[in-house]
């Protein structure tokens, strides 16, 4: 590391990251009484944990469900569509979007999977591009059976997709959102000892429980979850080596810290800036292991440079 950069990281402060964090949660249809129950159960978790322990309020939480009911709509290929376009038009680069999917997934050429909704369903090629006009970082869990060819449409560079397995052909009833929500109430899930859950260590808690289920049963896993952050749509399994994962350690669902703004447009521009040059570095930290390290220095010195220079653009306009 040059003595450049190590000064710079030495001079740059960390602040919050710039911008909102919305979720919507999906439980489509359930096709019996005893999967909708386990869905209302899971559904009901989510979004509790969303709301109660992590803060998100009404208007950035959208909850759809099969029999829809009070503060939720009915799960439908049009009301998706339609919180889809509005969230379009509400979020900013800035922002955050949490997607996750409960219920069962299908296919039927391998290519191509659906998440059953009520009535007419969306398939994954629907999903990516209802989702590709939307500013921010995309958080896409798809918790069902046969989701896999969800990781490969939906992947992009900067987003975070998980899917319970890793092949279309795993059509059985998945254990994944069981272990996933827990993975926010288990303290052995933090493995950083940061107080705070990341999405990859949530991945990598649930995907040890799934292993941990079927070894218990005795039973061959008929899933195996997937994340890719990357964007190259292959994604990687918690446990094997892999460039993926870097985005998802620096993720997280609870809301951060408020930005404080300075009344002036311009200067609040200039930090909400910062504030994102500032998440990339932690980005490209969390993927030093894996990035040459010339390039890693090149990329480290240039975001630290332009991070001094609007730092110094805000203590000029403080003056």
């Amino acid at each position: 590391m040059t003595l450049l950069v190590t000064v710079l990281l030495l001079l740059v402060a960390h602040s919050a990251i710039a911008g909102d964090k919305y979720a919507v949660v999906i439980s489509g249809a359930s096709g019996g009484e005893a999967y909708a129950q386990k869905y209302e159960k899971w559904r009901t978790s989510f979004a509790d944990l969303l709301r109660e322990k992590f803060g998100y309020p009404p208007e950035r939480l959208v909850v759809l469900t099969e029999s829809g009911g009070e503060g939720m709509e009915k799960a439908t290929r049009e009301q998706v569509q339609r919180v889809f376009a509005e969230l379009r038009r509400k979020l900013t680069k800035e922002d955050q979007l949490l997607v996750f999917l409960i219920g069962h997934g299908t296919t039927a050429d391998g290519e191509d999977a659906k998440f059953n909704l009520v009535g007419p369903d969306l398939s994954a090629t629907e999903w990516a591009d209802l989702l590709k006009p939307i500013p921010g970082r995309l958080v896409f869990v798809n918790t069902t059976s046969a989701s896999f060819p969800f990781l490969r449409k939906l992947a992009a560079r900067g987003r975070v997709v998980m899917t319970a397995t890793d092949s279309s052909a795993q059509q059985f009833e998945t254990v994944f959102p069981e272990f996933f929500l827990k993975a926010f109430e288990d303290g052995g899930a933090d493995l950083d000892k940061s107080g705070r859950v990341s999405l990859w260590e949530a991945f990598t808690y649930a995907s040890a429980g799934v292993r941990g289920w079927f070894e218990q049963k005795g039973q061959l896993p008929t899933e195996r979850p997937l994340l890719d952050d990357t964007g190259a749509g292959v994604g990687r399994e918690a446990q094997n080596a892999g460039v993926d994962g870097a985005v998802a350690r620096v993720t997280y669902l609870a809301l951060d810290a408020v930005l404080a703004l300075p009344s002036d447009a311009t200067q609040a521009a200039l930090v909400k800036r910062r504030a994102g040059l500032e998440r990339q570095v932690e980005e490209l930290k969390a993927r030093k292991e894996s990035t040459p390290p010339d390039q890693y220095d090149a990329e480290l010195e240039k975001l630290l440079v332009e991070i001094a220079r609007i730092s110094q653009q805000l203590r000029a306009k403080s003056d």
